[in-house]
């Protein structure tokens, strides 16, 4: 080998080590970078902490009235009222009198605005989900369906036409009737079918011990509503706020006429072709008070009735249809049967049907088991029998003993 040879892979060598050499340096340079970037994070985190412990606190207020272009009247949460400033990256344009801003501590400049302030009971309700609930799944109560659908779902897909037509929609509906007969399922089918905001009301939940609480709720429930559109309020059991007013009475009784002087305000002031609709159902229409039931407020009251023969047939074949059935029902003799009993009590009559089949079944099973286990038992008995036989024979000594055990045992 030649001098030149030598030095060529002399060179060859050196070079292959100093390519895997660079790439180490390479593999290690990367993971550097990597751990720079996480330092890099962990260090953003730090300095916003540190900015945040170091920053000042801001003043919740409401704007008044706006002034010009730049200046704004603002009511501070502590009472006082201050002409103030706005920032620049701050959308003036949504800036509307009762929005919630925050106000910088030393100049009082609007540096954000704020979501609207909602009691956590308003906020509740509005959690309230309506279900897959679908007409369809009611029934005996089709022109009560029609009734229901021309005065809440018309106006909010169709608002045009009551333009056109020249009539003022209606803004609300009450649904009486004796209990069990669907009064709430008609009012989450028209929300579920709608796909718009529920907001369910327990109208005894409204009432508070502390003067003007209610009514404040109320205004809550109203203005939650109307920046949520569109929306639906369903008022369950409207009777234990909309009651009959009288002059005499206790402290409670004049707390629960005035958040009803208040419900009656919110109605008023509805807009006609605005999104927001209210239902109010109740079984005892009689003590309602005038003014609520009044057109204007109440344009519409619907009555929910017993089923009829027909209706309780629909009624039944509705909750019968995803129950597993042996053979033919006859559903005419059990509707014939169950005069003066309302959607509820079908749905009950399908589900102690139920109960009885699976008692049935539960019997059936039971014996299955104890017969199993009878004929084990007695299996068990004949065998111990023969085995005691086998061993009397093998006793005896016979030629033919071995050859009677083998036949028993073949048994």
């Amino acid at each position: 080998m030649s001098g030149q040879d030598v030095e060529r892979e002399q060179a060859l060598t050196d070079f292959k080590n100093k390519l895997l050499e660079s790439r180490e340096w390479e593999a290690k340079l990367k993971a550097l970078r990597l751990e720079i970037k996480g330092l890099q994070h962990d260090f953003d985190v730090s300095e916003d902490n540190i900015k945040a412990l170091q920053s000042v606190g801001q003043i919740i207020g409401e704007v008044l009235k706006q002034l010009d272009d730049e200046r704004f009247i603002v009511k501070a949460s502590s009472g006082p009222r201050y002409v103030v400033g706005c920032r620049s990256k701050v959308d003036k344009l949504k800036m509307k009198q009762g929005t919630r801003v925050a106000l910088d501590m030393t100049t009082l400049t609007i540096m954000r605005m704020l979501p609207r302030e909602v009691d956590p009971l308003v906020y509740n309700m509005s959690l309230e989900d309506p279900g897959q609930v679908s007409f369809a799944g009611i029934g005996g109560l089709n022109e009560q369906i029609r009734e229901l659908r021309e005065v809440i779902e018309l106006p909010l897909k169709n608002p045009e036409l009551f333009l056109r037509i020249g009539i003022k929609p209606p803004k609300g509906v009450l649904l009486y009737g004796p209990p069990g007969t669907g009064k709430t399922l008609l009012a989450r089918a028209v929300a579920s079918g709608l796909e718009t905001n529920f907001l369910k009301v327990v109208s005894s939940a409204i009432v508070d011990k502390y003067i003007g609480e209610s009514a404040r709720l109320i205004r809550e429930m109203f203005g939650y509503a109307k920046e949520h559109e569109p929306c639906i309020i369903f008022m369950d059991e409207i009777d234990a706020i909309g009651g009959r007013r009288f002059s005499e009475g206790t402290s409670a009784d004049r707390e629960i006429q005035r958040t009803l002087m208040e419900l009656l305000n919110q109605l008023d002031g509805f807009d006609y072709l605005g999104k927001t609709k209210i239902i109010m159902a109740t079984n005892r229409p009689d003590t309602l008070d005038p003014a609520l039931l009044r057109a204007g407020r109440l344009d519409r009251k619907i009555e929910i009735p017993l089923p009829n023969e027909a209706g309780r047939l629909e009624v039944l074949k509705i909750h019968a249809a995803g129950v597993q059935k042996e053979g033919e029902i006859d559903f005419e003799s059990v509707v014939k049967m169950s005069d003066g009993l309302n959607g509820a009590d079908l749905r009950n009559v399908v589900t102690e049907a139920g109960l009885f089949a699976s008692r049935i079944i539960g019997m059936r099973l039971i014996r299955m088991i104890s017969i199993r286990r009878l004929g084990r038992s007695r299996r068990v008995r004949n065998w111990r029998g023969r085995l005691s036989m086998l061993r009397y024979e093998g006793m005896c000594g016979g030629c033919c003993g071995s050859g009677r055990e083998r036949a028993a045992w073949r048994k």
